[in-house]
């Protein structure tokens, strides 16, 4: 028998595939099957189920086209209805891969269909269970995000069923099998969860708040929706993704990958709706992009990003990337399920200055010369747009907070008039704040370059005493 975690870190996301004696099985995959299948085909194994945990919202899960690409059959666990061809597990029942299995535990409160799945190998020995959304290590799964797609259900309910899941099914077990979640550190999906991947339920027993064997009902709903923000918007479309099907992943990466000299994509730009979002890093973003266009750097938390600031997951999207990587940008958008990619700049922004078209600029400075500028013209208000749980814990003193994860609700509260200097933690952000708001007019906008680490190390500006957050949304 052999376990692999797949883990991604732009999603902070766990997909597993375990295989034994030439059987195997995926657990929560990922958009792009190919992975899967070639370390498949690698063991000489078949594909034989493929096992969700429930119906994600952060990511639309790879299920249809791996089970269309290898025979598998798609699992889910009891209430699920999915409207695609699946088998809906009873609790309790038993899958056999090899010589391994898999026993169906039905753990409702994350989402009505919750399913968890634990694996006992060739002797029959509990060896691990993966807990999806259930459990968390340090955390377990939020209760609000089903409410969103079946209003009968409030968060109270769902942490109440949690909370009876979590006793009466994960904590009996023992001690020594290993927990395996669907996400780690930086997801929505929970509150707290560690940086951890994986961990022994004993030590989730002992460290976990959320698994204190003393604790009331009423403690734990209390606890678990303390702190709760409002999540990403994108996350109800992609559980109806998830629901009722897709388009094919190879369908998305072929229109998506359609390369456009500059005047057609200037022209595909004012003969559409479509949002230009630049890929590339940051620093080099503000040096030069196509007006109007916003900045989504790829080596960041892309795809959530993406998810939460364009509100329309049916939005046609053209690209500027850096060379070679279209593809994976692509690829990337359909993961949150932003399927409606139609091109890309071929040769990039040099293929774009080239041509002769315009470019636009957005001032970016370090702390030092942000210092001076503050000292010259006290006006100048500085921006942290960092989540409010980071605000909260340590800020510039006089700074005000707009977090970017709720942009689109806050740009009332930005003054066109008013000069801003901006800065996230560490630069990423900031310039997706920036690029929004110059697009959208704003043009009174200084970068503060690397962020409130470089505003704090630099021990120019008044800080915060430190607050340790309850909550990381």
């Amino acid at each position: 028998m052999q376990i692999q975690q797949i883990y991604t870190g732009c999603l902070s996301q766990g997909a597993y595939y375990i295989e034994s004696n030439g059987e195997a099985v995926v657990i929560d995959p990922l958009r792009e099957v190919e992975p899967y299948i070639n370390r498949a085909q690698k063991d000489g194994a078949k594909i034989k189920y493929v096992l969700e945990t429930h119906f994600h919202a952060d990511f639309v899960s790879g299920h249809i086209d791996l089970a269309a690409k290898t025979g598998a059959r798609i699992v889910f666990g009891p209430t699920a209805r999915p409207g695609f061809d699946a088998t809906v597990a009873v609790d309790g029942q038993v899958l056999k891969v090899g010589d391994i299995t898999f026993t169906v535990i039905h753990t409702p409160g994350h989402t009505m269909e919750s399913t968890c799945y634990l694996l006992k190998d060739e002797q029959g020995e509990q060896v691990g269970i993966f807990t999806g959304d259930t459990l968390f290590i340090g955390d377990v799964g939020r209760p609000d995000l089903a409410q969103k797609v079946a209003a009968e259900l409030t968060q109270q309910k769902l942490a109440e069923h949690l909370f009876d899941s979590l006793r009466d099914k994960i904590m009996p077990l023992a001690d020594a099998i290993i927990v395996y979640p669907a996400h780690g550190a930086g997801s929505a999906c929970g509150k707290n969860m560690s940086k951890e991947t994986t961990d022994t339920l004993g030590n989730q027993k002992k460290f976990n708040y959320a698994l204190r064997p003393d604790m009331t009902k009423a403690e734990f709903v209390k606890e678990v929706t303390d702190g709760l923000m409002p999540p990403p918007a994108y996350f109800p479309e992609n559980v109806m993704m998830n629901i009722r099907g897709y388009e094919s992943i190879d369908l998305v990466l072929q229109r998506g990958t359609h390369a456009l000299e500059p005047a057609a994509f200037e022209a595909a730009a004012n003969e559409t709706d479509a949002v230009m979002l630049d890929t590339r890093d940051a620093e080099i973003f503000a040096k030069g992009f196509i007006p109007n266009s916003i900045n989504i750097g790829i080596n960041g938390g892309f795809a959530p990003w993406v998810g939460a600031l364009i509100p329309d997951i049916k939005q046609r999207i053209l690209l500027i990337t850096e060379a070679g990587r279209e593809e994976e940008v692509v690829t990337r958008l359909a993961r949150v399920g932003y399927d409606h990619t139609i091109g890309y700049l071929k040769g990039g922004i040099d293929a774009w200055t080239k041509a002769g078209k315009e470019v636009d600029r957005i001032e970016s400075v370090d702390v030092e010369q942000i210092s001076e500028r503050l000292q010259n013209d006290p006006s100048v208000i500085i921006l942290d747009v960092r989540k409010a749980s980071e605000f909260h814990s340590e800020h510039v003193v006089g700074a005000e907070n707009v977090p970017l994860d709720y942009l689109n609700e806050h740009l009332a509260e930005i003054d066109k008039d008013k000069t801003y200097a901006v800065h996230c933690a560490g630069g990423y952000r900031s310039m997706i704040f920036n690029s929004i708001l110059k697009a959208r007019g704003f043009d009174n906008l200084i970068d503060v370059k690397g962020g409130f680490k470089a505003i704090k190390e630099s021990g120019k500006f008044e800080v915060s005493n430190y607050v340790c957050p309850s909550t990381l949304l």
